[in-house]
């Protein structure tokens, strides 16, 4: 019987221990999706205890509390830090091959020494001793802990990036941290507050935002800020992907309406947000950026529980929408006129992982790996879903190509899950190897190992470190 959570946690062959501890468990994390906030690094933030650096924000373990049926008030609610503590250890030890019960931890392993397992028996004396670890820590101790080289943080358009340039111009944090174009509430015109935030943008580039031509003015204002302040990366959450063609006149109207507050049609959206994506992916493809497309999720279920607690609070789902044809068409769109930026894939749904990668093939070309299937994210980034993931990719893409890992996480102890990801590359290529379906060929494993973990990151974004 192996150790829980020994030094080859999850690595069952020699190929796959070998590949682990020689090549990729001391490379740096290229955390390039993240919502980190840069204030909290610019303030180096410091935690009265753990419940404030772990589940605060933290809708993963919220969900597996209320499926233990915990009430709210351990939850979001106001019961003490150690009472929601314990409400965690408690519904933890039942989450037997949930991704957190192996993410908690190795986290109080590696940031708190901390060898028990978490349990409601063993939570007094975990919150003493971790407690006792954060009294030295900050989350730029936490940060250097990790040995993260690159942070993107994800920014409204509007954001004056006070945070990022201060940080910059202080040059004292060993990783870099770089702004990420995330502009959602302008391309959904259909949500709530979107006349008020073109407003907004509208105030911020001190000009009149009242049409099209002018829209586009203002978000190549900021567009053209991002990158002087260090951004290379756009993101995109999208329920699915719209293609809907229409002429610049049209979507002027469409937008028009919309400021007014006129209801809209679903194929008026479509073709706005059709419009918007292209004009977006000319941008980035002109400033050598990434754009990322999260796809597939369907958001804020529970009326009650959005009500009461807002967003981001664990009331999400997979969203099961065709995703193929809209997808390939924006693609096409973008690609006929050379202005297809690199793009990484990403669906909630892993139903869709052939689809995505099979459209990306289409449009491949130009540099090794330009069109990404992105990692295993939200509901997937568990074992089965960071294995399938990956083997999707080799079956029908390049997985030596493939860049890896992200945290998409609030929480500075999240990097972790890179080593996660990392021994489950390893145990992968090992199992290819020790069956004769991959050569023992230490230099070109190395060289995929090292990749796939961090140097294909590297490249691709190329932000210099």
């Amino acid at each position: 019987m192996e150790t829980f959570m020994g030094p080859d946690f999850l690595l069952k062959t020699p190929t796959a221990r070998r590949l682990y501890h020689e090549y990729a468990e001391k490379l740096p994390i290229y955390d390039y999706h993240c919502h980190i906030n840069p204030q909290e690094i610019w303030e180096n933030k410091r935690y009265e205890n753990i419940t404030q650096v772990w589940l605060y924000g933290d809708h993963y373990k919220w969900r597996i509390m209320r499926a233990m049926g915990i009430d709210e008030k351990y939850i979001t609610g106001d019961a003490s830090d150690y009472d929601k503590f314990v409400a965690y250890a408690k519904a933890l030890s039942y989450a037997i091959g949930n991704p957190l019960y192996h993410w908690s931890h190795l986290e109080l392993k590696r940031y708190f020494g901390i060898e028990e397992t978490l349990s409601e028996k063993t939570a007094p004396v975990i919150w003493e001793k971790a407690n006792a670890a954060l009294q030295n820590l900050s989350c730029r101790d936490l940060i250097a802990m990790s040995n993260v080289d690159l942070i993107a943080t994800t920014d409204e358009p509007i954001s004056n990036l006070e945070y990022h340039q201060k940080i910059r111009q202080e040059g004292a944090l060993h990783a870099k941290v770089v702004p990420a174009f995330r502009p959602d509430k302008i391309v959904e015109l259909t949500n709530a507050g979107f006349a008020e935030y073109i407003a907004s943008l509208s105030d911020v580039c001190q000009m009149p935002v009242s049409n099209l031509a002018e829209l586009k003015q203002a978000l190549l204002a900021r567009i053209a800020y991002f990158h002087e302040n260090g951004g290379r990366i756009a993101d995109h959450g999208l329920d699915y992907a719209p293609y809907a063609e229409a002429s610049a006149e049209t979507v002027d109207g469409i937008f028009q309406r919309a400021l007014r507050g006129e209801v809209l049609t679903n194929a008026e959206r479509d073709q706005y947000r059709t419009h918007l994506l292209v004009f977006f992916g000319e941008e980035y493809a002109t400033r050598g950026w990434v754009m990322q497309l999260h796809m597939a999720a369907i958001r804020n279920n529970n009326s009650k529980l959005f009500q009461d607690k807002g967003p981001d609070v664990g009331n999400d789902a997979i969203l099961d929408v065709h995703l193929a044809a809209g997808l390939a068409g924006l693609m096409d769109a973008m690609a006929k006129d050379g202005a297809l930026p690199k793009t990484i894939l990403y669906s909630l749904n892993p139903n869709h992982n052939y689809s995505l990668l099979t459209i990306g093939g289409c449009f491949a070309g130009e540099i090794p790996g330009k069109i990404q299937l992105g990692s295993a994210w939200w509901f997937n980034d568990h074992i089965d879903g960071m294995r399938e993931q990956m083997r999707t990719v080799a079956n029908v893409g390049v997985l030596g190509k493939f860049i890896g890992m992200l945290t998409d996480s609030r929480s500075f102890l999240s990097y972790f899950r890179h080593e996660y990801f990392r021994r489950l590359v390893c145990d992968l290529v090992g199992d290819w190897v020790e069956n004769g379906e991959y050569p023992d060929d230490e230099e070109m494993l190395k060289e995929i190992v090292e990749g796939i973990c961090y140097r294909n990151a590297v490249e691709y974004f190329g932000i210099a470190l």
